[in-house]
């Protein structure tokens, strides 16, 4: 039995529905926590899935803000990124028989700027959270702040920016091939 495109395809939007729910859960508990550790610093203790950022916290609450905005950020990234999968599938803007067009165009060109935005901002937090350390500050690991893999973000950034050109060539191609004919 052979499984076509739009079976893959199919199961892609499934998968990328349930990806976008838990990002966006992900991203809602860092803002709400940021927000409460604001107006009540108790729940520093146990930011997120028991994350303890009360010494940066009691270090200094700026710092704390700017942390924790970047967390924010780069989680409503993630999940921005996955709207817009989820957006391009339902849709049904993927035309296969004509892939070259304008809808798929922008929509890896969005990509290629979010995931790298998302790179550069998770960097900036690692590179945050490497300085409070050495600043005696007691911080949970990059990853477990859902910050790490920076490179990766940035690595798919600059790979989506080459074939987002790659499809402005073809469209432009394959409009130039439909007034010819």
């Amino acid at each position: 039995m052979k499984i076509s495109a739009k079976q893959v395809l199919g199961i892609l939007y499934i998968f990328s529905w349930i990806i976008f729910a838990g990002v966006c859960v992900e991203a809602g508990g860092f803002i709400f926590n940021t927000v409460y550790d604001l107006v009540r610093p108790i729940g520093a203790r146990n930011f997120w899935e028991g994350m303890d950022l009360s010494p940066l916290y009691h270090w200094d609450r700026g710092y704390f803000l700017v942390e924790t905005s970047l967390m924010c950020l780069v989680a409503v990234m993630r999940a921005w990124i996955f709207y817009l999968i989820i957006r391009i599938l339902h849709n049904k803007k993927l035309d296969l028989s004509q892939p070259f067009n304008q809808e798929v165009g922008r929509f890896i060109s969005m990509l290629s700027y979010l995931s790298l935005m998302t790179g550069v901002l998770a960097q900036m937090g690692t590179k945050y959270a490497e300085w409070f350390v050495q600043q005696g500050v007691k911080m949970p690991d990059v990853h477990y702040l859902r910050l790490g893999g920076a490179d990766v973000w940035l690595f798919m950034g600059v790979t989506l920016f080459v074939i987002a050109h790659i499809f402005k060539r073809g469209i432009e191609i394959q409009s130039e091939n439909e007034l010819t004919v």
